[in-house]
């Protein structure tokens, strides 16, 4: 077994264990492994890891953000179908999942949570979908994506800033942006069309 193979087994069997497989409440076709409670998968997380200060399990919940983008995905499948997705900031994988259920011919996730991105992979299994995820900060990448959807990642002004522009850049160079946001301050206030909206 390669280092690499052996890394995910203890990491799957470390979400299994901490977390169960249910459907987010906006969208009951997908399956995840999630967490009921934040605080004792956090320290489960650091006590395995040895680490402590590690960032919260984001991965383990399905945010707000994240299920509207997704039940949109999924009441609009033509957004995403023979299209080339990136779910950005992934999270669980949950967008990414719709995307591969309604059909994109490619599916990339993109996460920089080493945990989150063996949920995805955990996560995709559920749901019978190719996901390939990106481990690296792709912020800057030139565009090669027709969707790009992006879920809860205005949280803090940082992370904005740091977004903002590439993805406004990707929407010149033609690919179709699409954000979910519960109205977080740090959203931007210009440049967005408003398309819809869900109640989660």
């Amino acid at each position: 077994m390669s280092p690499v193979s052996a890394t995910f087994e203890a990491a799957a069997a470390f979400i299994q264990a901490n977390t169960e497989v249910d459907s987010p409440p906006a969208c009951p076709e997908i399956k995840l492994w999630i967490a009921t409670e934040v605080t004792p998968l956090w320290e489960a997380t650091e006590a395995a890891l040895l680490r402590v200060n590690l960032p919260p399990p984001y991965w383990a919940f399905c945010w707000a953000g994240g299920q509207a983008l997704t039940r949109w995905v999924l009441d609009h499948p033509e957004l995403v179908q023979g299209k080339r997705v990136l779910d950005f900031a992934a999270g669980s994988g949950v967008t990414a999942m719709a995307a591969g259920l309604c059909g994109a011919a490619s599916v990339e996730a993109a996460e920089i949570d080493p945990m989150a991105c063996y949920a995805i992979r955990l996560n995709a299994g559920l749901n019978g979908v190719a996901v390939e995820v990106l481990t690296d900060d792709v912020v800057g990448a030139a565009c090669r994506w027709d969707v790009v959807v992006a879920g809860d990642v205005c949280y803090e002004a940082p992370m904005t800033a740091h977004i903002w522009p590439w993805l406004k850049r990707l929407a010149a160079e033609g690919a179709t942006v699409v954000m979910a946001d519960p109205g977080r301050a740090y959203l931007p206030k210009t440049g967005l069309l408003r398309v819809g909206g869900y109640t989660v």
